[in-house]
């Protein structure tokens, strides 16, 4: 029997308990044994759980039993999570988590825990959801060279533009409904303003390039700045408003950023939405590969914490991918970035054509001139711009 421990009985501490009740002989013929959920630790009691009797306060009753092999960490938040997911690895107890803050800012310093103690650090669930994308990434496309990554990386978002786009809806309308649905939280800053997807492309670079950049330093815009203007300007274009999280290979540099983009049409990007994420990857050798599906919710979320733990217990020799600490001139300057941009400014066409010179129109109605820029080095665009009345800059993916 392979004893397992969860902390956190939240949505998605309950939701692994519940998978691996609900699909306990599908999960012992993978395994080869049964997986029994022995501790399950929380600040709280629940009487009524039908997994009452396995809830403990004390991480120390965990921690010293040696007949526990692997911890599930669904608490959420940086401490105590890393410290107990700390303590676990130098026990040799393997960890699995959700938890994407921890990974995107401690990933390479438990994996490397993980390494000299023996044990195994799998994080699938802290990207996506239930979306089977880290494993893949990491191992299925290990024969490529990652050139590129852009995702949708939050539902939530994704959900608010949704409604922006398909039903003319304003943000603050959108984001009221995604509120009540339960989509979003009653404070969504990391939503709307993109941390959320910022820890999430933190991640996905991390095992492309191998590299871990701390999200503080990725330049990250949110949505909540998106006109409903903007959004049917880029829809008469032919473009998608969509909050990407991209990691590009740029001359051997990771260039690592969210920010709201216009996606054509012909990219199944653009055809992602609800709640749902979609991420793609490109490769030097298979091209584009794209991974859909539901990103957040208690079972997608659950299934996915659970395949870590299956995968740990029938495999527990394998090792992890090991992560360096991305410095600084591991980073390659936005400003050197070659794009094209939407702008929409209140200066005019005129303005516009004395300096952009050349551009494509968009739409000229209310005051406002929306049009597309040829490529352009950012730095090069920023210059420009200071000499327009900018309403609206998006790049183009």
């Amino acid at each position: 029997m392979i004893n397992i421990a969860i902390l956190g009985f939240g949505v998605v501490g309950s939701g692994v308990a519940e998978v691996l009740t609900m699909n306990k002989e599908i999960i012992k013929e993978h395994v080869g044994d049964e997986v029994n959920v022995k501790y399950i630790l929380d600040l709280r009691d629940f009487p009524d759980s039908p997994f009452a009797d396995k809830v403990v306060h004390d991480y120390n009753i965990i921690l010293n039993d040696d007949e526990v092999s692997i911890v599930a960490e669904a608490m959420g938040g940086l401490h105590p999570a890393f410290d107990f997911s700390e303590q676990a690895l130098k026990k040799g107890k393997s960890v699995v988590t959700s938890n994407k803050e921890v990974v995107a800012e401690k990933g390479d310093e438990l994996l490397k825990l993980a390494a000299e103690n023996n044990a195994r650090y799998l994080f699938e669930a802290s990207v996506g959801g239930g979306i089977p994308v880290l494993r893949p990434l990491g191992t299925c496309l290990a024969a490529n060279k990652i050139n590129e990554i852009n995702g949708i990386l939050n539902g939530t978002t994704n959900y608010i533009l949704t409604q922006m786009i398909d039903f003319g809806k304003t943000f603050e309308v959108a984001l009221k409904e995604a509120q009540q649905k339960g989509y979003a939280e009653a404070n969504p800053t990391a939503d709307v303003e993109g941390i959320d997807a910022c820890r999430k492309i933190c991640i996905l670079a991390a095992i492309a390039f191998g590299k871990l950049i701390n999200p503080s330093e990725v330049s990250t815009q949110g949505i909540s700045k998106i006109r409903l203007e903007d959004v049917k300007n880029a829809a008469e274009a032919g473009y998608s408003i969509k909050l990407i999280g991209q990691a590009k290979d740029v001359n051997g540099k990771m260039a690592v950023s969210v920010a709201p983009r216009l996606v054509p049409y012909t990219n199944l990007l653009s055809k992602v939405d609800d709640v749902f994420n979609g991420v793609m990857v490109n490769g030097n050798a298979v091209d584009d590969v794209i991974f859909i599906g539901r990103g957040a919710g208690m079972m997608p979320t659950a299934s996915a914490v659970v395949a870590d733990i299956v995968d740990i217990a029938g495999r527990p020799e394998l090792k992890n991918q090991q992560w360096a600490k991305a410095e600084r001139n591991d980073l390659a300057c936005a400003c050197e970035k070659v794009a094209k941009y939407y702008v929409c400014t209140k200066s005019g066409e005129n303005a516009v054509k004395e300096v952009f010179g050349e551009y494509k129109a968009l739409s000229d109605k209310d005051g406002e001139f929306a049009f597309i820029t040829n490529e352009i080095k950012k730095a090069d665009l920023d210059k420009l711009l200071e000499k327009l009345d900018v309403l609206s800059c998006l790049e183009i993916l």
